[in-house]
């Protein structure tokens, strides 16, 4: 009787290590501890370093005009000692980031002046969105700004926050070379703001990628799968003309239940919307609640579906093939692009560090070949050790005309870091 109860305690022990195995051997593939950095080749004319871009977390490919839009910081060093996203708060920094305009035919990149606006701009997440009233020749911007809060800097309160994070709101006139400023935008349910996801000038939803801000528990949040804290929030701007960054706006939570809640985009249907997961290596495909409940003010989101990808995820990004002849991935290139870190188990140790490395990865995400299955097919398209880009926290695709390539489907695919000196664009077949 002993010994049979011994071997079913074993057993016992055997079925709990098989059920964690999995998800174990997932997160340490996520956070990279059983990968090593590695370079993908590229051709000398089939990479571009793109001149003054520096440390632009976030990119968007404004198809109407076939421009992106990024937001970057003016000087390399700051970051290394202040940027409330990975909980650095030594020394802050009040300094002026700006807005750039790039040109992917010519791989220029173009400073926009930041008129009737004078603030420290510390840059995160964006977002791009046509002006209603003139779709065709003006946009909104939509900026995330780790500012620092004075509470805590200039008046001493211990117990007040480090970081006071907004969102800014600018309109800019396609083509012209500046972006007024709107407004800025503060409420008590924006604490740790990574992106923004904006429905029209006045309705937006922003993430917070962690609950806490720094601390014990904040690592717990990064490490433990199941520390689901983390939120996104709906904003309602009822006047855009408000001077004090609190007035005229009404906050809601939109979402709850992710981990390290990180970016934020359009999918592939006017419904479909997406999040990442950064630490937990999920893409959430989601819609607005109000489909089903036929509730235009219920503003909370519907996860449907979550795809596991084998590293960190930051902003997501659905492309269109506009050169698709079918269907089928040997057909049609259009999939979900994902960006990440080769090793983000080393960021604790290297992002204070102006010398260190992060290598990068970038992930290309579509549905197999048989209908009759729902599976999703993943493909490196591009890899780094971290000598061409250091991290990569946003990339986009800009097709090519298979005319031009020989009949191959090819395109330009820009990557961006938050540590990176300068964004870059790789040739890569699709």
């Amino acid at each position: 009787m002993g010994s049979s109860h011994r071997w079913v305690g074993l057993a016992f022990l055997a079925a709990l290590i098989a059920l964690a195995y999995e998800p174990l051997h997932h997160r340490l593939k996520v956070l990279g501890a059983l990968r090593e950095p590695a370079s993908m080749e590229v051709a000398e004319s089939d990479f571009v370093t793109i001149e003054d871009t520096m440390q632009c977390e976030d990119l968007h490919h404004y198809a109407l005009t076939n421009t992106l839009f990024t937001a970057c910081e003016d000087s390399i060093t700051p970051r290394f000692s202040w940027f409330p996203p990975l909980a650095n708060f030594k020394t802050p920094s009040y300094g002026q980031g700006s807005i750039h305009v790039i040109d992917p035919k010519t791989f220029k990149s173009q400073r926009l002046a930041l008129e009737n606006f004078s603030g420290p701009l510390i840059t995160h997440g964006i977002d791009v969105i046509p002006d209603p009233d003139a779709p065709e020749t003006a946009v909104y911007i939509f900026v995330v700004n780790h500012l620092p809060n004075p509470e805590f800097w200039n008046e001493g309160k211990k117990d007040a926050p480090k970081a006071r994070s907004q969102v800014e709101l600018f309109h800019h006139v396609l083509g012209s070379s500046a972006a007024t400023h709107v407004r800025s935008i503060w409420h008590p349910l924006i604490t740790t703001p990574n992106d923004i996801y904006a429905e029209s000038p006045r309705s937006f939803y922003v993430t917070n990628d962690h609950y806490y801000r720094e601390g014990l528990l904040r690592q717990v949040e990064d490490i433990v799968t199941e520390a689901k804290w983390s939120t996104t929030i709906h904003m309602q701007i009822s006047d855009l003309q408000a001077k004090g960054s609190d007035a005229g706006l009404t906050a809601s939570v939109a979402l709850t239940g992710i981990q390290t809640n990180n970016g934020i985009g359009r999918g592939a249907s006017p419904d479909e919307i997406l999040v990442t997961s950064s630490q937990s290596g999920l893409l959430y495909l989601l819609e607005p609640s109000a489909k089903e409940s036929k509730n235009e003010n219920d503003k909370t989101l519907k996860p449907l579906e979550a795809v596991y990808l084998n590293s960190t995820i930051d902003n997501p990004f659905y492309y269109s093939d506009p050169y698709r002849t079918g269907t089928g991935p040997e057909n049609d290139a259009s999939g979900y692009l994902l960006s990440g870190l080769s090793r983000a188990v080393d960021v604790p140790h290297t992002h204070t560090d102006p010398a260190a490395k992060d290598g990068v990865l970038v992930w290309h995400v579509q549905l197999g070949r048989n209908p009759a299955v729902r599976r999703w097919e993943t493909r490196l398209l591009f890899e780094d050790d971290g000598s061409r880009i250091r991290s990569a926290s946003g990339a986009v695709i800009v097709p090519i005309n298979p005319a031009s390539e020989g009949g191959k489907k090819k395109g330009w695919l820009f990557v961006t870091g938050y540590l990176a000196e300068s964004m870059v664009a790789v040739k890569v077949d699709l």
